[in-house]
Protein backbone atom coordinates (compact mmCIF):
# COMPACT_ATOMS: atom_id res chain seq x y z
CA UNK A 1 0.00 0.00 0.00
CA UNK A 2 1.24 3.65 -0.65
CA UNK A 3 3.12 4.64 2.36
CA UNK A 4 1.73 7.53 4.86
CA UNK A 5 1.01 10.65 2.45
CA UNK A 6 1.70 9.02 -0.73
CA UNK A 7 -0.83 9.66 -3.41
CA UNK A 8 -0.94 6.96 -5.80
CA UNK A 9 -1.47 7.86 -9.88
CA UNK A 10 -5.27 8.61 -11.02
CA UNK A 11 -7.01 5.15 -11.37
CA UNK A 12 -7.06 5.07 -14.93
CA UNK A 13 -7.18 2.25 -17.27
CA UNK A 14 -4.76 2.32 -19.58
CA UNK A 15 -6.03 0.53 -22.65
CA UNK A 16 -2.62 -0.44 -24.52
CA UNK A 17 0.15 -1.64 -22.98
CA UNK A 18 2.68 -0.36 -25.46
CA UNK A 19 3.56 3.41 -23.85
CA UNK A 20 2.59 2.09 -20.32
CA UNK A 21 5.15 3.57 -17.85
CA UNK A 22 5.57 1.57 -14.81
CA UNK A 23 6.79 3.71 -12.32
CA UNK A 24 3.97 6.60 -12.95
CA UNK A 25 1.51 3.74 -10.62
CA UNK A 26 3.62 3.41 -7.67
CA UNK A 27 4.48 5.36 -4.53
CA UNK A 28 8.30 3.96 -4.68
CA UNK A 29 10.76 1.84 -6.48
CA UNK A 30 12.61 -1.47 -5.97
CA UNK A 31 14.11 -2.41 -3.07
CA UNK A 32 13.88 1.22 -2.32
CA UNK A 33 10.20 0.30 -1.04
CA UNK A 34 11.96 -2.22 1.89
CA UNK A 35 10.40 -1.38 5.29
CA UNK A 36 12.19 0.50 7.12
CA UNK A 37 15.70 -1.90 9.12
CA UNK A 38 14.47 0.19 12.87
CA UNK A 39 10.93 -0.61 12.02
CA UNK A 40 11.66 -4.75 10.42
CA UNK A 41 13.63 -5.15 13.47
CA UNK A 42 11.48 -4.42 15.69
CA UNK A 43 8.67 -6.40 14.33
CA UNK A 44 10.87 -8.94 14.31
CA UNK A 45 12.08 -9.00 17.51
CA UNK A 46 8.38 -9.24 18.76
CA UNK A 47 8.10 -12.47 16.35
CA UNK A 48 11.20 -14.38 18.12
CA UNK A 49 9.94 -13.58 21.36
CA UNK A 50 6.82 -14.90 20.37
CA UNK A 51 8.03 -18.15 18.44
CA UNK A 52 9.10 -21.19 19.97
CA UNK A 53 12.88 -21.98 19.77
CA UNK A 54 14.62 -23.26 16.64
CA UNK A 55 15.52 -26.42 17.91
CA UNK A 56 16.17 -28.25 14.55
CA UNK A 57 19.65 -28.77 13.95
CA UNK A 58 19.24 -28.90 10.00
CA UNK A 59 18.42 -25.40 9.82
CA UNK A 60 21.47 -23.81 9.15
CA UNK A 61 20.27 -20.45 8.32
CA UNK A 62 16.48 -18.50 9.08
CA UNK A 63 15.08 -16.37 11.36
CA UNK A 64 16.41 -16.15 15.08
CA UNK A 65 19.80 -17.19 13.48
CA UNK A 66 21.65 -14.55 11.62
CA UNK A 67 21.30 -11.98 9.53
CA UNK A 68 21.44 -14.29 6.19
CA UNK A 69 20.20 -13.64 2.21
CA UNK A 70 18.54 -16.99 2.46
CA UNK A 71 16.86 -20.24 4.49
CA UNK A 72 18.85 -22.78 4.67
CA UNK A 73 18.09 -26.21 5.39
CA UNK A 74 19.95 -29.72 5.64
CA UNK A 75 18.56 -32.54 3.72
CA UNK A 76 21.07 -35.01 4.36
CA UNK A 77 25.15 -34.63 4.81
CA UNK A 78 25.78 -33.45 0.72
CA UNK A 79 22.76 -31.53 0.34
CA UNK A 80 21.15 -28.32 1.33
CA UNK A 81 17.97 -26.61 0.48
CA UNK A 82 18.04 -23.00 -0.17
CA UNK A 83 14.86 -20.86 0.21
CA UNK A 84 14.35 -17.31 -0.24
CA UNK A 85 11.65 -14.69 -1.70
CA UNK A 86 12.17 -11.16 -3.01
CA UNK A 87 9.14 -8.68 -4.97
CA UNK A 88 9.13 -5.23 -5.19
CA UNK A 89 6.94 -2.48 -7.10
CA UNK A 90 8.47 -1.09 -10.63
CA UNK A 91 12.14 0.57 -10.89
CA UNK A 92 11.67 0.96 -14.44
CA UNK A 93 8.85 1.81 -16.92
CA UNK A 94 9.16 -1.00 -19.30
CA UNK A 95 7.15 -4.18 -17.95
CA UNK A 96 9.53 -6.72 -19.63
CA UNK A 97 12.69 -4.88 -17.84
CA UNK A 98 10.81 -4.71 -14.59
CA UNK A 99 10.34 -8.55 -14.80
CA UNK A 100 13.87 -9.23 -15.39
CA UNK A 101 14.91 -6.63 -13.04
CA UNK A 102 12.95 -8.18 -10.38
CA UNK A 103 14.01 -11.87 -11.54
CA UNK A 104 17.89 -11.20 -11.27
CA UNK A 105 17.21 -9.48 -7.88
CA UNK A 106 15.34 -12.48 -6.41
CA UNK A 107 18.14 -15.19 -7.67
CA UNK A 108 20.81 -12.99 -6.17
CA UNK A 109 20.12 -13.89 -2.47
CA UNK A 110 20.52 -17.66 -3.50
CA UNK A 111 24.21 -16.53 -5.53
CA UNK A 112 24.88 -15.20 -1.78
CA UNK A 113 24.31 -18.31 -0.16
CA UNK A 114 27.33 -19.55 -2.65
CA UNK A 115 24.31 -22.21 -3.85
CA UNK A 116 22.64 -22.96 -7.53
CA UNK A 117 19.15 -22.07 -8.25
CA UNK A 118 16.51 -24.54 -9.15
CA UNK A 119 13.46 -23.55 -9.60
CA UNK A 120 11.36 -20.44 -8.90
CA UNK A 121 7.50 -19.52 -8.20
CA UNK A 122 6.03 -16.07 -8.92
CA UNK A 123 4.74 -13.77 -6.76
CA UNK A 124 2.16 -11.15 -8.34
CA UNK A 125 0.59 -7.79 -7.08
CA UNK A 126 -1.52 -6.11 -10.10
CA UNK A 127 -4.15 -3.13 -10.52
CA UNK A 128 -6.32 -4.99 -13.34
CA UNK A 129 -8.87 -1.95 -13.11
CA UNK A 130 -5.80 0.59 -14.44
CA UNK A 131 -3.62 -1.93 -16.48
CA UNK A 132 -4.09 -4.15 -19.03
CA UNK A 133 -3.53 -7.45 -18.51
CA UNK A 134 -0.90 -7.58 -21.70
CA UNK A 135 1.47 -5.76 -19.00
CA UNK A 136 1.56 -8.69 -16.69
CA UNK A 137 1.82 -10.81 -19.49
CA UNK A 138 5.22 -8.65 -20.38
CA UNK A 139 6.67 -8.55 -16.78
CA UNK A 140 6.18 -12.18 -16.49
CA UNK A 141 8.20 -12.78 -19.80
CA UNK A 142 10.36 -10.64 -18.42
CA UNK A 143 11.04 -12.38 -15.50
CA UNK A 144 11.17 -15.97 -17.17
CA UNK A 145 13.65 -14.98 -19.79
CA UNK A 146 15.59 -13.83 -16.97
CA UNK A 147 15.51 -17.32 -15.16
CA UNK A 148 15.58 -19.09 -18.62
CA UNK A 149 19.41 -17.10 -18.64
CA UNK A 150 19.96 -18.33 -15.32
CA UNK A 151 18.92 -21.74 -16.01
CA UNK A 152 16.25 -21.35 -13.19
CA UNK A 153 12.63 -22.55 -14.28
CA UNK A 154 9.54 -20.54 -13.11
CA UNK A 155 7.04 -23.68 -12.05
CA UNK A 156 4.06 -21.36 -11.05
CA UNK A 157 3.13 -19.12 -8.63
CA UNK A 158 0.39 -16.68 -6.90
CA UNK A 159 -1.25 -13.43 -8.06
CA UNK A 160 -3.78 -10.94 -5.86
CA UNK A 161 -5.20 -7.64 -7.06
CA UNK A 162 -3.57 -4.83 -5.66
CA UNK A 163 -3.35 -0.97 -5.97
CA UNK A 164 0.33 -1.01 -7.07
CA UNK A 165 1.99 -3.59 -9.62
CA UNK A 166 4.38 -5.69 -7.95
CA UNK A 167 6.51 -8.58 -9.10
CA UNK A 168 9.40 -11.01 -7.56
CA UNK A 169 9.91 -14.80 -7.39
CA UNK A 170 10.42 -17.34 -4.60
CA UNK A 171 13.22 -18.76 -5.51
CA UNK A 172 14.99 -22.25 -4.19
CA UNK A 173 18.41 -24.10 -4.98
CA UNK A 174 20.52 -26.38 -3.53
CA UNK A 175 24.11 -26.40 -1.97
CA UNK A 176 26.41 -28.56 0.21
CA UNK A 177 26.27 -28.14 3.53
CA UNK A 178 29.57 -27.37 4.15
CA UNK A 179 30.03 -24.88 1.34
CA UNK A 180 26.99 -22.48 2.25
CA UNK A 181 28.27 -18.98 2.26
CA UNK A 182 27.54 -16.76 5.56
CA UNK A 183 27.46 -13.14 5.39
CA UNK A 184 28.96 -12.87 8.85
CA UNK A 185 31.91 -15.38 8.62
CA UNK A 186 34.63 -12.64 8.07
CA UNK A 187 38.24 -13.31 9.15
CA UNK A 188 40.47 -10.95 10.14
CA UNK A 189 42.88 -9.59 7.44
CA UNK A 190 39.74 -10.44 4.72
CA UNK A 191 39.96 -8.47 1.56
CA UNK A 192 36.28 -6.92 0.85
CA UNK A 193 35.73 -7.36 -3.33
CA UNK A 194 32.62 -5.80 -5.08
CA UNK A 195 31.25 -7.13 -8.26
CA UNK A 196 28.56 -3.89 -9.24
CA UNK A 197 28.74 -0.25 -8.81
CA UNK A 198 26.51 1.35 -6.75
CA UNK A 199 23.87 4.10 -7.51
CA UNK A 200 21.05 2.23 -8.86
CA UNK A 201 18.75 4.32 -5.76
CA UNK A 202 19.97 7.37 -7.38
CA UNK A 203 19.80 6.92 -10.53
CA UNK A 204 15.90 5.15 -10.78
CA UNK A 205 14.73 8.23 -8.99
CA UNK A 206 16.77 10.91 -11.62
CA UNK A 207 15.16 8.81 -13.96
CA UNK A 208 11.81 9.24 -13.01
CA UNK A 209 12.28 12.73 -12.44
CA UNK A 210 13.73 12.98 -16.13
CA UNK A 211 17.36 14.21 -15.34
CA UNK A 212 19.20 10.99 -16.04
CA UNK A 213 20.50 11.03 -19.98
CA UNK A 214 19.44 8.18 -22.15
CA UNK A 215 23.24 6.93 -21.90
CA UNK A 216 22.45 6.49 -17.87
CA UNK A 217 19.62 4.93 -18.27
CA UNK A 218 21.10 1.96 -20.57
CA UNK A 219 23.84 1.57 -18.27
CA UNK A 220 21.37 1.47 -15.03
CA UNK A 221 19.13 -0.88 -16.48
CA UNK A 222 22.21 -3.12 -17.87
CA UNK A 223 23.88 -3.45 -14.32
CA UNK A 224 19.71 -4.13 -12.60
CA UNK A 225 19.17 -6.87 -14.94
CA UNK A 226 23.15 -8.24 -14.92
CA UNK A 227 22.85 -11.56 -13.13
CA UNK A 228 24.86 -12.38 -10.15
CA UNK A 229 25.76 -16.37 -11.56
CA UNK A 230 29.30 -15.31 -12.86
CA UNK A 231 30.34 -13.38 -9.98
CA UNK A 232 29.25 -16.49 -7.93
CA UNK A 233 30.74 -19.21 -10.14
CA UNK A 234 34.10 -17.10 -10.46
CA UNK A 235 34.58 -16.74 -6.47
CA UNK A 236 33.33 -20.73 -6.18
CA UNK A 237 36.03 -21.25 -7.71
CA UNK A 238 39.33 -19.05 -7.60
CA UNK A 239 38.73 -18.09 -3.99
CA UNK A 240 38.00 -19.47 -0.11
CA UNK A 241 34.82 -17.09 0.35
CA UNK A 242 35.12 -16.54 4.18
CA UNK A 243 31.26 -13.84 4.25
CA UNK A 244 29.48 -12.48 1.07
CA UNK A 245 26.23 -10.76 0.94
CA UNK A 246 24.24 -9.43 -2.06
CA UNK A 247 24.38 -5.30 -1.68
CA UNK A 248 20.43 -4.31 -1.95
CA UNK A 249 18.09 -1.76 0.00
CA UNK A 250 19.78 -1.64 3.02
CA UNK A 251 22.73 -0.35 0.90
CA UNK A 252 26.77 -1.26 0.81
CA UNK A 253 27.11 0.40 4.56
CA UNK A 254 24.05 -1.29 6.01
CA UNK A 255 24.84 -4.59 4.32
CA UNK A 256 28.28 -4.69 5.77
CA UNK A 257 27.25 -3.33 9.31
CA UNK A 258 24.95 -6.97 9.50
CA UNK A 259 27.94 -8.96 8.06
CA UNK A 260 29.99 -7.38 11.12
CA UNK A 261 27.07 -8.55 13.28
CA UNK A 262 28.27 -11.54 15.68
CA UNK A 263 25.73 -14.52 14.67
CA UNK A 264 23.50 -15.84 17.52
CA UNK A 265 25.83 -17.56 20.42
CA UNK A 266 28.49 -16.72 18.77
CA UNK A 267 31.69 -15.17 20.65
CA UNK A 268 35.03 -13.87 20.14
CA UNK A 269 37.62 -15.92 18.69
CA UNK A 270 39.04 -18.45 21.78
CA UNK A 271 42.38 -20.62 21.04
CA UNK A 272 40.44 -23.82 20.12
CA UNK A 273 38.20 -21.47 17.78
CA UNK A 274 41.26 -20.41 16.10
CA UNK A 275 42.51 -23.58 15.22
CA UNK A 276 39.07 -24.62 13.91
CA UNK A 277 38.97 -21.88 11.43
CA UNK A 278 42.77 -22.51 10.20
CA UNK A 279 42.04 -26.16 9.98
CA UNK A 280 39.13 -25.14 7.28
CA UNK A 281 35.70 -26.18 9.20
CA UNK A 282 32.86 -25.28 7.34
CA UNK A 283 31.57 -21.20 7.52
CA UNK A 284 28.26 -22.66 9.15
CA UNK A 285 30.98 -24.47 11.76
CA UNK A 286 32.94 -21.91 11.94
CA UNK A 287 33.16 -19.21 14.97
CA UNK A 288 33.05 -15.34 13.81
CA UNK A 289 35.03 -13.67 16.09
CA UNK A 290 33.22 -10.47 17.80
CA UNK A 291 35.53 -7.72 17.85
CA UNK A 292 36.23 -6.90 13.87
CA UNK A 293 35.55 -3.60 11.78
CA UNK A 294 36.17 -2.66 8.60
CA UNK A 295 37.63 -0.06 6.85
CA UNK A 296 36.32 1.15 3.22
CA UNK A 297 38.16 3.58 0.70
CA UNK A 298 34.90 5.53 -0.68
CA UNK A 299 37.08 6.53 -3.68
CA UNK A 300 37.71 3.15 -4.91
CA UNK A 301 33.65 2.03 -4.38
CA UNK A 302 32.62 1.46 -8.06
CA UNK A 303 29.98 3.94 -9.07
CA UNK A 304 27.11 3.58 -12.40
CA UNK A 305 27.71 6.57 -14.72
CA UNK A 306 26.10 10.10 -13.72
CA UNK A 307 25.48 8.66 -9.85
CA UNK A 308 27.82 10.70 -8.03
CA UNK A 309 27.00 14.11 -10.01
CA UNK A 310 23.03 13.23 -9.25
CA UNK A 311 23.83 12.34 -5.36
CA UNK A 312 24.47 15.96 -5.14
CA UNK A 313 21.07 16.91 -5.75
CA UNK A 314 18.82 15.91 -2.74
CA UNK A 315 16.01 15.71 -5.31
CA UNK A 316 17.46 12.21 -6.61
CA UNK A 317 18.37 10.93 -3.67
CA UNK A 318 15.81 8.38 -2.57
CA UNK A 319 14.35 8.34 1.20
CA UNK A 320 15.47 4.94 1.71
CA UNK A 321 19.43 6.08 0.99
CA UNK A 322 19.17 9.07 3.60
CA UNK A 323 17.66 6.74 6.35
CA UNK A 324 20.12 3.56 5.57
CA UNK A 325 23.28 6.35 5.90
CA UNK A 326 21.64 7.50 9.15
CA UNK A 327 20.93 4.03 10.54
CA UNK A 328 25.01 3.48 9.32
CA UNK A 329 26.12 5.91 11.25
CA UNK A 330 23.98 5.25 14.62
CA UNK A 331 25.20 1.61 14.13
CA UNK A 332 29.03 2.60 14.07
CA UNK A 333 30.21 3.93 10.67
CA UNK A 334 32.61 6.50 10.59
CA UNK A 335 33.42 9.05 7.83
CA UNK A 336 37.14 10.76 7.09
CA UNK A 337 36.29 14.21 7.22
CA UNK A 338 37.38 14.18 3.60
CA UNK A 339 34.63 12.08 2.44
CA UNK A 340 31.87 14.27 1.00
CA UNK A 341 28.06 13.78 1.39
CA UNK A 342 27.28 12.25 -1.69
CA UNK A 343 29.74 9.69 -1.48
CA UNK A 344 28.27 8.54 1.66
CA UNK A 345 25.19 8.93 0.32
CA UNK A 346 26.01 6.75 -2.87
CA UNK A 347 27.92 3.89 -0.04
CA UNK A 348 24.60 4.06 1.69
CA UNK A 349 21.94 3.92 -1.30
CA UNK A 350 19.12 1.82 -1.26
CA UNK A 351 20.12 -0.53 -4.23
CA UNK A 352 18.13 -2.98 -5.96
CA UNK A 353 19.28 -6.23 -8.05
CA UNK A 354 23.35 -5.15 -6.15
CA UNK A 355 26.49 -6.87 -6.73
CA UNK A 356 28.53 -9.61 -4.24
CA UNK A 357 30.23 -8.20 -1.55
CA UNK A 358 33.05 -10.97 -0.93
CA UNK A 359 35.09 -11.01 1.86
CA UNK A 360 38.27 -13.92 0.84
CA UNK A 361 41.86 -14.07 1.88
CA UNK A 362 43.70 -10.73 0.34
CA UNK A 363 46.49 -13.08 -1.01
CA UNK A 364 43.70 -14.39 -3.24
CA UNK A 365 41.54 -10.97 -3.82
CA UNK A 366 43.86 -9.54 -7.35
CA UNK A 367 43.77 -13.09 -8.48
CA UNK A 368 39.97 -12.74 -8.14
CA UNK A 369 40.17 -9.50 -9.45
CA UNK A 370 41.47 -9.94 -12.92
CA UNK A 371 39.23 -13.05 -13.56
CA UNK A 372 36.12 -11.11 -13.10
CA UNK A 373 37.43 -8.11 -15.27
CA UNK A 374 38.57 -10.90 -18.05
CA UNK A 375 34.66 -12.03 -17.72
CA UNK A 376 33.45 -8.90 -18.35
CA UNK A 377 32.63 -7.48 -14.96
CA UNK A 378 35.23 -5.03 -15.55
CA UNK A 379 33.75 -2.82 -12.65
CA UNK A 380 34.35 -5.02 -9.86
CA UNK A 381 36.75 -3.30 -7.75
CA UNK A 382 38.68 -4.14 -4.02
CA UNK A 383 36.82 -1.62 -1.47
CA UNK A 384 38.61 -2.25 1.44
CA UNK A 385 39.20 -5.07 4.40
CA UNK A 386 38.55 -6.29 7.43
CA UNK A 387 40.65 -5.57 10.61
CA UNK A 388 40.51 -6.13 14.26
CA UNK A 389 38.40 -3.79 16.41
CA UNK A 390 40.19 -1.89 18.83
CA UNK A 391 38.30 -0.90 21.50
CA UNK A 392 34.17 -1.64 21.69
CA UNK A 393 33.98 2.41 21.22
CA UNK A 394 36.33 2.50 17.92
CA UNK A 395 34.21 2.66 14.33
CA UNK A 396 32.43 -0.79 13.45
CA UNK A 397 33.09 0.78 9.77
CA UNK A 398 36.12 3.25 9.16
CA UNK A 399 35.19 5.09 5.93
CA UNK A 400 37.99 6.86 4.52
CA UNK A 401 39.10 8.98 0.99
Amino acid sequence: MPASGASPAPCLLVKGGDDVKLTRYTHGMGCACKLRPQLLERVLDQVRAAAAPLVDPNVLAGLGKSNEDACVYKLRDDLAVVGTLDFFTPIVDEPEVFGAVAAANALSDVYAMGATPLFALAIVGFPDGRLPPEVLARILTGGQKKCEEAKCLILGGHTVEDIEPKYGLAVFGTVHPDQVWRNNGLVEGDTLVLTKPLGTGVLSTAMKRGALSPEGAVALKANLTALNNTAAALAREHATVHACTDVTGFGLLGHLVEMLTPSEGRQALGENDQKATEEGAPPHKRPRPATLCAVLRAAAAPLLPEARELAVDDQCVPGGSVNNLKLAEAAGVSFAPGVPRELRLLLADAQTSGGLLLAVPAAQADGLLQRLHAAGLRTSAVIGEVRRREAPQSPLIQVDV
